[in-house]
């Protein structure tokens, strides 16, 4: 397929705001790729070059876009840095380069695919530069429509406003004419997320060969089991029946995958977090893990927690948060050393667990893992009586935890927030006068502040919730926070402000923002309760929120979801 028209299916879905013709717009778009093409033209369609866990990125600023505008333009750098701030988006700067300038090379797909991998491959002395060059003899060999979309995807920002889910959708179209494979589909990319993978799959072997059984890859993350919400001890044992009580640790998730034989770079341990990033590098107490466990291969699900080195207790997350960084790694681990405390198991030795029930991948996981300080096997607790679960979920919250986490004691290992096999408690039972747990709820935009918030740039912000791939408002925060906490939000929503709201957001006019940003930045919100709202478009709004913190450890699929309020609100 020639780059030029999967670039005018861009320009064509960039105009289009109904949800299901940008659906039947995709569904048309991949049929014509061909076998070759499938996996990197799936990507640039999500403007990324890889898959999310394996995270390869561009890593070039504006600036140094820019830089390639004006090698080939030839007009100074200056004049086309104010051109970009006025206009906002770097497409729109790129793709009014004068068509003179092009010398159009009719390439396709799969050639600027591999163009594009080849520039963020450049590493070590002098890489920017290189980048620069080779983005800007790319360019050159494009149309302004095709320049223009290469120029937000190496931005990292393609603003046609769909994700996976479009895709799954249309995966569903081509193969059934419909949307009634959807729910397989997501399941299959739960275990294996490469939409990617699974688009080649389903266009060349058919859409019943590709959803058959899938099987975990070592290596390849599966997308955490997420746990639902109910708060009261009776109400969990009447849905669940028979269940096991853990303590919910403040921490971090890490899924680790193990090969002792070693993946092809080497290395024998793997590690990612809940939104797919590989993070590696970033514990190297794992290290030694093959002398703490038995078996050739595995996929373990735990919770990283600082322990401080002095008193052997544990930190608080925002201690355990300092962990992920990507320099300064040895410093960091002498002053915050952690635990992984492992509550199940995934794959072992080629087999995938997570079919089997949870008591089963427990005794499992007890006999793969031998005595160590680092990688531990967490409690739990059987019990089918409510008040023995209200006791251990007290006794948690006493220990200083975050409560429990209960799991069904039979049910299986669902990838994602679907079901209710696992179910957490935060606050205390039938706690009143406040909302029983926190939102995790993505800033869309902000208001300028007056008086003494004008010196901090921002006054309030609008926080919003999920409904399949729409944002829709549920508060405006500009009460309970520090002076610290507005520089700061500042300053991370400073690098993603956009000039014109994205599409998926659904913003009642009252409610417009003075400054838009991406849907990048989690934040956890406390509030006393959810009342109904005829402004805000979730159709319900948190009265007197508050910020508790910054979830730098989740993405937009960590987002509370619409269907969560809903359940929140009964």
């Amino acid at each position: 397929m020639r780059f030029s028209e999967f670039a005018q299916h861009l320009e064509n879905l960039e105009k289009i705001s109904s949800r299901l013709t940008i659906t039947d717009e995709v569904a048309a778009l991949l049929t014509k790729l061909s076998a070759s093409e499938i996996e990197g033209g799936v990507n640039l369609l999500l403007g990324r070059l890889t898959p999310a866990y394996q995270g390869l990125e561009f890593n070039l600023g504006w600036r140094m876009i820019l830089r390639a505008v004006a090698q080939i333009s030839g007009r100074d750098i200056e004049d086309i840095l104010v051109e970009y701030k006025h206009k906002g988006d770097i497409g729109e700067v790129v793709g009014a380069i004068n068509q003179s300038n092009f010398a159009q090379k009719n390439l396709t797909v799969g050639k600027v695919y591999e163009r594009l991998l080849s520039i963020a491959g450049f590493g070590g002395a002098g890489s920017q530069d290189m980048k620069v060059v080779g983005l800007a003899a790319l360019f050159a060999e494009l149309s302004q429509t095709e320049a223009k979309f290469i120029g937000r995807m190496v931005m990292g920002h393609l603003r046609l406003g769909f994700s996976e889910k479009t895709i799954l959708d249309s995966l569903s179209i081509i193969g059934k004419g419909d949307k009634s494979a959807r729910k397989k589909l997501d399941e299959v990319y739960q275990i294996l997320p490469d939409v990617g993978l699974l688009t080649k799959a389903v266009i060349v072997d058919g859409l019943d060969k590709a959803i058959a059984s899938p099987k975990i890859m070592v290596g390849v993350p599966v997308m955490s089991a997420l746990c639902q919400r109910l708060n009261m001890a009776g109400e969990i044992i009447e849905k669940m029946d028979n269940v096991a009580a853990e303590r919910k640790y403040d921490g971090t998730r890490v899924q680790i995958h193990f090969v002792r034989k070693g993946f092809a770079d080497g290395t024998k341990v793997r590690t990612f977090t809940r939104n797919l990033e590989e993070t590696s590098l970033m514990f190297p107490e794992l290290i030694k893990m093959s002398q703490w466990v038995s078996g050739e291969e595995m996929v373990l699900d735990s919770e990283a927690v600082g322990i401080d080195p002095v008193s052997g207790k544990i930190m608080p997350f925002q201690a355990t948060i300092t962990r992920k960084r990507k320099h300064g790694i040895e410093a960091a681990l002498a002053a915050v050393p952690l635990r992984f405390f492992v509550f199940d198991i995934l794959e072992k030795d080629g087999e995938t667990l997570i079919n089997e029930p949870y008591f089963k991948r427990r005794e499992i996981l007890k006999e793969c893992i031998k005595q160590n300080d680092i990688l531990v096997t967490d409690e739990y607790y059987q019990t089918d009586d409510p008040a023995t679960l209200h006791k251990y979920h007290e006794q948690f919250l006493a220990e200083g935890f975050e409560g429990a986490v209960i799991k069904k004691w039979d049910g299986n290992y669902l990838p994602g927030r679907q079901g209710y096999n696992w179910v957490k408690i935060k606050e205390k039972e039938g706690s009143s006068g406040k909302l029983a747990d926190t939102l995790d709820l993505v800033v869309m935009g902000y208001y300028r502040g007056r008086g003494k918030r004008s010196s901090f740039g921002l006054g309030a912000f609008l926080v919003g919730v999920v409904k399949g791939e729409e944002v829709l408002t549920i508060a405006k925060i500009g009460t309970g926070l520090s002076d610290d906490q507005f520089r700061e939000i500042k300053k991370r929503l400073d690098v993603l402000t956009v000039k014109v709201k994205p599409k998926n957001y659904i913003v009642n006019k009252a409610l417009e923002a003075d400054v838009w940003v991406r849907p990048k930045l989690v934040v956890e919100i406390a509030a006393d309760e959810i009342t109904k709202s005829p402004t805000h478009s979730a159709g319900v709004a948190l009265r007197f929120p508050r910020l508790v913190k910054f979830r730098d450890d989740k993405d937009m699929t960590g987002v509370t979801t619409v269907a969560e309020i809903g359940s929140m609100v009964k």
